[in-house]
């Protein structure tokens, strides 16, 4: 991306707008039921599973990779991405709304660890054992 181009925010409005307009203008909607959606999704959720498959751990950000296999990696998450925004849609259901529960929810399920002073960061059975060598 340039440094003279402004980024554009997407929203998942947006974007269940522009897959609403683009499946009336292509008369699919009779074909976008739940299950359709949802066995598509999967069928991609495959494509993108391709692209890791014989790579083993890459590291964040992708460094040795190549730019055409970055572009395809992008292209295969949207893929992802906009059958998802559909189905959720098609459901009815607020995806954003949907996620940031999700998120409150899993911060109490799962939360953080507790820090102290000595170890920030660190998990609390890591400042057991940390506690226990000093």
């Amino acid at each position: 991306m340039d440094m003279g181009e402004e980024k554009e925010v997407v929203s998942l409005q947006t974007l269940s707008k522009k897959m609403d307009d683009f499946a009336k203008a292509r008369d699919w909607e009779k074909y976008h039921s739940p299950r359709n959606l949802l066995l598509a999704m999967v069928g991609e959720v495959g494509e993108l599973s391709e692209i890791f498959q014989w790579r083993g751990e890459v590291e964040r950000g992708l460094p040795d990779w190549k730019e055409e296999d970055k572009v395809h990696l992008g292209e295969e998450l949207s893929d992802v991405l906009l059958y998802l925004v559909r189905l959720s849609n098609v459901c009815g259901v607020d995806l954003g709304k949907a996620a940031l529960r999700k998120l409150k929810l899993n911060a109490i399920k799962y939360p953080a660890p507790k820090q102290t002073d000595h170890c920030v960061g660190e998990h609390s059975s890591d400042n057991t054992k940390l506690k226990e060598d000093n």
